[in-house]
């Protein structure tokens, strides 16, 4: 008697990329880093029965390690998928009131969303022409307003010679 394999298929993840996709203008336009990125994001969706699209968390430095790439790289591959037009940010990237950070969540554009009652997704990047890129939503600096929300300098007098010398001959003269 052999096993019972029916359970071992079931409990299989996998990421379907589809043929018709990969043909198009704006995936050959991709470069290989954000090719890879992609069927990691599709694995994050949960299938028809719970669809999450729209809701997909992927972090930068998750992305980093699965792929064996820099923060820096991973990042370029995350703006370019959203400049083709295959995944769009539906919640920017926070910091919560507790320090606990989130990542921004992303719509797949090849996959409908939930209760949206259309068959098959906005598939941007169907649209999308050489030098017509979709718009890129970028994670905001954490402190882009200074130290404390200030824009100016924190040094009073940077511009200016903090100490003056004076010789004995400048003291009796200023006398």
């Amino acid at each position: 008697m052999g096993r019972d394999r029916s359970n071992e298929a079931k409990q299989q993840h996998f990421a379907k990329l589809v043929r018709a996709t990969m043909e198009t203008d704006a995936w050959r336009a991709l470069p290989a880093t954000a090719q890879a990125l992609y069927p990691w994001l599709l694995l994050e969706w949960r299938g028809p029965m719970a669809n999450n699209n729209g809701k997909i968390r992927l972090s930068v430095r998750q992305a980093a390690v699965r792929l064996g790439v820099g923060l820096n790289t991973a990042s370029r591959a995350f703006h370019q998928l959203q400049a083709k037009g295959f995944i769009a940010v539906t919640e920017p990237a926070r910091l919560g009131v507790e320090g606990a950070a989130q990542s921004p969540a992303y719509e797949l554009t090849e996959i409908e969303m939930p209760h949206s009652g259309k068959n098959g997704g906005r598939r941007l990047f169907k649209e999308w022409v050489s030098g017509g890129d979709w718009p890129v939503i970028k994670a905001p600096a954490n402190n882009r307003h200074g130290r404390r929300g200030k824009t100016e300098s924190h040094h009073r007098f940077e511009d200016s010679t903090v100490t003056v010398l004076k010789t004995v001959q400048q003291k009796a003269s200023s006398k």
